[in-house]
C-alpha cells in the first residue's frame, strides 16, 4: 500500500474512491526528464540528520535528499543513454537588496541568508548537469513560470514530463500543477523526489496522484526509459561537442 495512506483518514480514502479520482494517465511517446532544484540550498553540503543540515542551509531536507540524489543519478544514467532531453532547474541569483525577490521575504524569518544565493543554487556534484543539458534559473516554484521551458519543449515536440527533485510541496508540485495546464502528461518519481517535511511529502504525493500526475516508482520508469526507441529526439537536439566546457543555462 501508498506510505501517503498513513496520512489520509478512512473518509479520505473513500471520497477519493468514489468520485473516480487516482486513475493512472500512463506515460507519452517523447518524455523529456526534469529535475527540480536539487541543489546545495535544499540538499545542504553532505548527508546529515536535517535538524542539524538546517543550521546552515535552512532550506535543507537533510539525509532524505542524499538518499533521493543516488537515485537521481540512476535515473539520469537511463534518460542519457536514451538520449532524452535533461533539464535542471535551480533559483535564480537575486539582488543584494533583496529588492527582485518578491514575495520570498515574506514568509520566513530566515529569508535575508538566502541574499548571496551564488553557492546554495549550485547543482549537487553527484548529479552535476552535462554539455547536452539545459539549465533553467527561476524565480519562483515552478520550472514552468515566467521561464523557456515551454518553449523548448514545444520545439522538441515532447508530449510528457518525468519528474523529480524538491521539494514535492513546493517547487515540484507547482512545476507539475503548471504541466499538467499545459496538457503535458506528468510522471513523478517517487524514490527521486523529497521534501523537509514527511507529511508534507506523501500527502502532495497522493494529491498530485490523485489528479494531477502519475506517481511512479523508479523501478518501472527506468523499464519504461528502456522500451524507447534510441535516438528519439535526435532530429530536434543538435549534439553539442564533447569539448563543451559548461551545460546551457536559460533564463
Amino acid at each position: 500500500m501508498p506510505r501517503w495512506n498513513d496520512f489520509l483518514t478512512d473518509q479520505d480514502k473513500q471520497v477519493f474512491a468514489a468520485a473516480g479520482y487516482g486513475a493512472r494517465a500512463g506515460f507519452g511517446h517523447r518524455p523529456v526528464l526534469a529535475v527540480i532544484d536539487v541543489n546545495y540550498a535544499f540538499c545542504g553540503d553532505r548527508p546529515e540528520p536535517i535538524l542539524r543540515s538546517i543550521k546552515r542551509w535552512r532550506n535543507s531536507c537533510g539525509e532524505i535528499a542524499w538518499e533521493a540524489v543516488g537515485a537521481i543519478r540512476r535515473l539520469l544514467a537511463a534518460a542519457r543513454a536514451k538520449r532524452l532531453p535533461i533539464f535542471y532547474t535551480t533559483g535564480i541569483d537575486f539582488r543584494s537588496d533583496g529588492f527582485d525577490r518578491g514575495r520570498w521575504l515574506d514568509k520566513n524569518s530566515r529569508a535575508s541568508e538566502d541574499i548571496d544565493s551564488s553557492q546554495g543554487n549550485k547543482i549537487v556534484a553527484e548529479i552535476a548537469p552535462q554539455p547536452t543539458d539545459i539549465v533553467i534559473a527561476k524565480g519562483k516554484p515552478s520550472a514552468f513560470f515566467g521561464t523557456l521551458l515551454p518553449a523548448y519543449l514545444t520545439d522538441l515536440g515532447a508530449d510528457s514530463v518525468i519528474t523529480c527533485g524538491t521539494t514535492t510541496s513546493g517547487c515540484v508540485r507547482a512545476t507539475v500543477v503548471d504541466g499538467f495546464s499545459y496538457n503535458y502528461r506528468m510522471s513523478v518519481v517517487e524514490e527521486c523526489t523529497f521534501d523537509r517535511g514527511q507529511a508534507s511529502h506523501w500527502i502532495n504525493l497522493f494529491d498530485m496522484n490523485e489528479k494531477y500526475a502519475d506517481i511512479v516508482t523508479l523501478a518501472e520508469v527506468l523499464c519504461y526509459i528502456d522500451s524507447l526507441p534510441d535516438d528519439l529526439f535526435i532530429d530536434r537536439m543538435p549534439a553539442l561537442t564533447e569539448t563543451a566546457a559548461h551545460s546551457r543555462v536559460a533564463p
